[in-house]
């Protein structure tokens, strides 16, 4: 006889039974654990919710005797704090709320990280939530921040954003809010950005002068503040070097993998194609990449390339990706202090800039 594991139950089993095509069939189901309340070892032990709350806390005001006869029975009936409800029901909730348009990424954990460790060092829990580069996604995550009544936000703009009347409607709801790396409305928010026109005008003559001669620039959509900064760098090194600028060598469309990989067989498609790429980020420095190689290219002989943002991953490509490498957790720490500032009523707006550092490697240098 084939024998069959045997699984034990979690929670406590429901038997049910159902009429199917004229069959009576027994259905078992498991009944999802509910967590006990503070209400339910109240009533247990006949007294008031507050003098269970205060117990769980060591009170002085409460009992030796009353606090050990609250706590063996709390862990018994494997009570869990709930810090939400017990901070909407103080009125003070004490949570930040999160916006980023891709939480996968190194690049947005990292400020992840520097926003969530500063937070937490100063009493409040945080909301991560994601645009996925999207605007109705963006003012989605908005609405459910503001319903759950965070104390503040810390957003980055979604690639789509044009239109920042949804973030205007918080100055109203007194919900003080700071932007990072994508921003907006500097002249009512607060934000943290990276010194991106002299960060690009470093790569770029960083290029020029370990051999490159035809520099390009890949980069996402032209109404994002931070493609306008990196792509002014970028020309501005050009014209410090009375270098001609040709417009067929800058592509901006999209932040992507796939708009790199476009970009750069764009690029190394024209007459006189470039010897040298600035990606304003590593995803499209990486489709940039993918398309060079196709190419049959070298990189760096051929072509040069460089990317922003640094992704972990960028050591792990081969050559190594020279990048313009953000202190992304700086960053987070920096959003995150901008933003405990105006909830303790400092409420002056601020831009703070956290610079970047060129981490030269093997993608840069011709030989």
């Amino acid at each position: 006889m084939r024998k069959f594991p045997v699984l034990l139950p979690l929670s406590k089993p429901r038997l049910s039974l159902l009429l199917l095509s004229g069959s009576l069939v027994l259905i078992y189901t498991m009944e999802k654990k509910r967590n006990v309340s503070l209400k339910e070892l109240a009533a247990e032990l006949g007294v008031s919710i507050s003098t269970v709350s205060r117990a769980l806390k060591n009170s002085p005001e409460i009992g030796e005797r009353m606090r050990k006869k609250v706590k063996a029975l709390a862990k018994e009936r494997n009570y869990r704090p709930n810090p939400f409800a017990m901070s909407l029901l103080k009125n003070t909730p004490r949570i930040i709320g999160i916006i980023v348009p891709d939480i996968v990424t190194h690049y947005y954990s990292s400020i992840i990280s520097g926003i969530n460790d500063m937070a937490h060092n100063n009493g409040y829990s945080t909301i991560i939530t994601s645009s996925y580069e999207q605007f109705e996604n963006e003012k989605k995550c908005l609405e459910d921040l503001i319903n759950i009544r965070v104390e503040g936000i810390i957003a980055c703009l979604s690639q789509e954003t044009t239109d920042y009347s949804h973030f205007e409607a918080l100055v109203d709801l007194n919900v003080p809010i700071v932007f990072f790396d994508r921003i907006c409305l500097t002249d009512k928010f607060s934000s943290v950005i990276t010194n991106n026109i002299e960060s690009a005008q470093e790569a770029t003559e960083h290029f020029l002068s370990t051999g490159s001669k035809r520099v390009a620039f890949i980069g996402g959509a032209n109404h994002l503040d931070i493609v306008k900064q990196r792509k002014h760098g970028y020309l501005q090194a050009l014209r410090e070097r009375k270098i001609l600028i040709e417009r067929e060598l800058v592509f901006c469309k999209k932040i992507g993998y796939e708009s790199g990989y476009e970009g750069a067989c764009h690029l190394l498609s024209l007459p006189n194609p470039p010897d040298a790429i600035l990606a304003m980020t590593d995803s499209l420095a990486f489709g940039a990449m993918k398309a060079i190689k196709e190419s049959g290219l070298r990189i760096p002989d051929d072509i040069a390339l460089i990317g922003y943002t640094d992704e972990a991953h960028s050591n792990y490509v081969d050559p190594p990706l020279t990048a313009v490498t953000h202190q992304t957790y700086k960053m987070g720490e920096t959003a995150c202090g901008l933003l405990l500032r105006q909830l303790k009523g400092i409420g002056d707006i601020k831009q703070e800039i956290v610079p970047c550092i060129l981490s030269v490697r093997g993608s840069s240098i011709k030989q």
